[in-house]
């Protein structure tokens, strides 16, 4: 009897120990949940507050200035920002495929739609920043970072071995090396291009045709380095690729210092206006150009200038077996009825034209198969607009001409290209809008000048380019320009192609496509200002440049001078750093200030398990 009391005492005892415990643990979850959630919401909420009462917004901006300067900076000056965790270092929020899981998405896989773009809501948005992976170094300087990069900034090799077989990417010690083959071009890309060259006739085997062919796209670029070997004969490809299998091929092409851009041919247009591009290409892209009525090789169609190429390496270009055989039939016949001519074939490769006029597309019987874009539809309306399976005929000023009627490179970049007249803008007021950038991009320079050497800086963003006119300012630099065009105001980005540069439309209001950690410099003329319009955060806006953004990177804000003082008040919260201040310099920005930043680099450490990380300078 007295051992079954001693029996029942310690299970009493091991059983009140249990729920003891149990309510502590319980007790600790809580909190850290509750202290990591609002950590976590402080920083955006805090920064979304600011951006409506600094831009003179809502009722909280009312409040707000009815507080005495004491409590207003303690109410909205932020003191710190926490960090994400290590496995959000390379997050792209519009292109997240955990978002997709939960969120549950309900998306065609066969027509590409899980890799478009598909942004969180305001309630799931970034409110963190995004920390670079452990022992992150400043990127190898261009041009070497062509050839190698460091293997700890993008710690992905699973490339390397795939595709082993390809020369695509080679591990080194502490390195990625890039040999410049490609799964078409094994022995390197150079002779690659020249013998595309050589296909087309182009003296010298040189494939920029003395300046006539300049803007390229590169579809499923792999890690880019057809984009990369195009940049010494002066011609700019924008190297495009899905966030898909071959994760991480686009960052290495950027960490690369090439130009290049995440996207997918699926439902939706690419970004770019009509008549951009002198040459597309694709080798082995595995595209299925015979889907929905050929409508992906009629997205290539409208990008294509008049007499633009489209460079095709693939098995069905030699017909080995029965299926390419029905392949090569049935896509002759599609490009035939497209009105494009194999302008040459050779081996694996060939080459279509398009025609120079309309006058194919007008001798076509009618009912012809794919039919005529109707007269209403806009061909560089592209933001967020389903692709159509119809053919776009040129203006009338196109086809009058033969072409687009541009200078060669590079005399375009400062020769008024034909379609300003689609903005009411004459040749007069481009040209005073290249000076007036000439003068400005100088004086950054200037005020950049104590901090940067000559390979500094090489992949920039103009987050508003207007005419491009910051970017061909920048022709002397060993640099290239993502130019950026707003989608609610004028599509001047056709202007910018036409000057023989590149560039995407964006809204603001949502994440870039592009990895965290791509750009050495971004360019922000009135673009706070212009949030003021649109419902959405001047915060979220400062944590999305801050993770597109390299470490030891600078950001060039011209704006109103509130807009100034807002970002001055988060530069420690941010970790960014002032760098110079100045007024504006001519009677066009009077009101402008100019204020440049730099980010600083850190690294996280762990602090407590999961709770939220502090920064580490």
């Amino acid at each position: 009897m007295a051992r079954g009391r001693g029996d029942g005492d310690q299970k009493k005892r091991l059983l009140t120990w249990i729920v003891v415990l149990g309510i502590i643990f319980g007790c600790v979850y809580l909190y850290s949940r509750n202290s990591g959630t609002s950590a976590l919401e402080y920083g955006s909420k805090s920064l979304r507050k600011l951006g409506s009462s600094y831009l003179g917004g809502d009722d909280d901006g009312e409040e707000t200035s009815n507080k005495s300067g004491e409590e207003l900076q303690d109410d909205i000056m932020l003191k710190s920002i926490p960090v994400c965790d290590d496995n959000q270092s390379e997050l792209i929020p519009c292109l997240d495929r955990n978002l997709i899981y939960q969120t549950r998405l309900k998306l065609d896989l066969s027509l590409m739609e899980h890799y478009e773009r598909h942004c969180p809501v305001q309630e799931r948005r970034l409110n963190c920043l995004i920390p670079p992976p452990p022992g992150y170094k400043v990127p190898i300087k261009w041009p070497k970072s062509r050839d190698e990069v460091w293997k700890v900034n993008i710690p992905h090799t699973h490339l390397a071995s795939e595709k082993s077989d390809q020369n695509w990417m080679v591990v080194k010690g502490d390195k990625i090396s890039f040999p410049g083959g490609g799964t078409h071009f094994h022995y390197g890309a150079d002779k690659y291009i020249a013998s595309i060259a050589n296909m087309l006739n182009f003296s010298n085997n040189i494939l920029n045709n003395g300046g006539r062919l300049r803007t390229v796209l590169d579809v499923g670029c792999g890690v880019a380095s057809f984009g990369g070997y195009l940049l010494s004969s002066d011609i700019i490809a924008m190297s495009l690729a899905p966030n898909d299998v071959h994760q991480n091929q686009i960052q290495f092409a950027l960490e690369r210092g090439i130009p290049a851009y995440l996207g997918v041919l699926g439902t939706k247009r690419l970004p770019y206006p009509s008549r951009s591009f002198e040459l597309a290409h694709c080798s082995r892209c595995r595209i299925d150009w015979l889907q929905r009525d050929g409508i992906l090789l009629l997205e290539l169609d409208r990008l294509l200038r008049p007499g633009g190429y489209f460079a095709y390496s693939s098995p069905e270009a030699y017909a080995q077996d029965e299926e390419d055989l029905r392949i090569w039939r049935e896509m002759s016949a599609l490009v035939e009825r497209m009105c494009w001519k194999i302008a040459a074939k050779r081996n694996q490769t060939v080459i279509w034209v398009k025609p120079l006029t309309n006058d194919c597309y007008m001798e076509r019987e009618s009912g012809t198969q794919p039919p005529l874009c109707k007269s209403g539809d806009d061909p560089d309306a592209v933001w967020d607009v389903p692709m159509e399976a119809c053919i776009t005929p040129y203006t009338d000023q196109n086809h009058k001409a033969r072409g687009m009627g541009l200078a060669p490179w590079p005399a375009r970049l400062t020769a008024p290209p034909p379609r300003l007249s689609d903005f009411g803008y004459s040749n007069e007021m481009f040209e005073k809008d290249t000076k007036v950038w000439q003068h400005r991009v100088e004086n950054y320079w200037n005020l950049l000048s104590p901090k940067i050497q000559s390979d500094t800086l090489r992949n920039l963003m103009d987050m508003k380019a207007n005419l491009g006119s910051f970017a061909a300012s920048l022709k002397s630099k060993d640099v290239w320009v993502m130019n950026v065009v707003p989608e609610d105001g004028p599509n001047t980005l056709k202007i910018i192609y036409d000057r023989g540069l590149m560039g995407s439309v964006h809204n603001w209001c949502e994440s870039f496509s592009t990895y965290p950690r791509t750009y050495d410099l971004l360019h922000a003329w009135t673009i706070f200002s212009d949030i003021e319009k649109k419902d959405c955060s001047a915060g979220d806006l400062l944590f999305e440049m801050d993770r597109i953004l390299r470490p030891t990177g600078f950001i060039i804000i011209r704006d109103k001078q509130p807009v100034v003082e807002f970002i001055r008040k988060h530069l420690s919260a941010l970790h960014w750093e002032a760098v110079a201040t100045a007024e504006g310099d001519s009677e066009e920005d009077e009101d402008d200030v100019v204020f440049i930043i730099q980010k600083q680099l850190w690294l996280t450490s762990e602090f407590q398990g999961n709770r939220v990380k502090q920064l580490t300078l």
